[in-house]
């Protein structure tokens, strides 16, 4: 695989470009904290690895060749969306103390929501099917085993994720008590609801 660098940036550059996963990632530590947060992203992360797997699969093919396959998953993935986008907006204000007397059930509660949004943000979304359909073929080379090269580019992928939001997470998390100044944590409800609801539509109206 002598074009693995260049994949490593192109997967880089997709993986920190604003989408649904990390507005996720942020406004989870922003309105959790850092462990929901992971959740989340960990999330995303098991769900793209189950995309690519799918991209490899005649499940792939499916999707790609029948647009009625492809519109329900999109409309399915849409929905989702839009509704994480009205939750978020409707979601009450975080006062900076509201994790002073969390127990650990909730706590453990709280992490698993949060790990099953970002996994069905990842596996509702029928574009990185068509992403992974497209960009793997570029760097398999079919003299050399498939298997492991089909590994390491799915692993570099989810890595890349865990690397990246875990950036994301911490810089949002640290600059949270600015965020969430009276005003502020309203502010972000309603910009990051927006932002999943146009996602949403945005994905709805899309093509392959």
């Amino acid at each position: 695989m002598e074009q693995y660098l260049l994949y490593f940036v192109i997967t880089a550059i997709t993986v920190a470009s604003p989408g649904p996963g990390v507005i996720l990632t942020l406004s989870n530590a922003i309105r959790y904290g850092i462990k929901p947060a992971v959740a989340g992203f960990l999330g995303i992360a098991l769900g793209i690895f189950i995309v690519s797997l799918i991209s490899a699969s005649s499940l792939g093919v499916l999707l790609a060749s029948s647009a009625l396959a492809f519109t329900i998953l999109k409309v399915i993935g849409a929905a989702y969306l839009i509704y994480l986008g009205i939750k978020l907006w409707r979601s009450p204000p975080v006062r900076l103390d509201d994790s002073v007397d969390e127990s650990e059930i909730k706590s453990e509660i709280k992490f698993k929501q949060r790990f099953k949004e970002g996994f069905f943000v990842s596996i509702l979304n029928p574009k990185p099917i068509f992403f992974f359909m497209s960009l793997f073929p570029q760097f398999i080379n079919h003299q050399q085993s498939y298997l492991f090269q089909f590994s390491l580019l799915t692993l570099t992928f989810c890595g890349m994720i865990l690397l990246v939001h875990s950036v994301y997470a911490l810089g949002a998390h640290f600059i949270k008590d600015w965020l969430l100044s009276p005003g502020g944590s309203k502010t972000v409800n309603r910009v990051g609801g927006s932002v999943f609801i146009l996602f949403g539509f945005g994905l709805a109206s899309s093509q392959r």
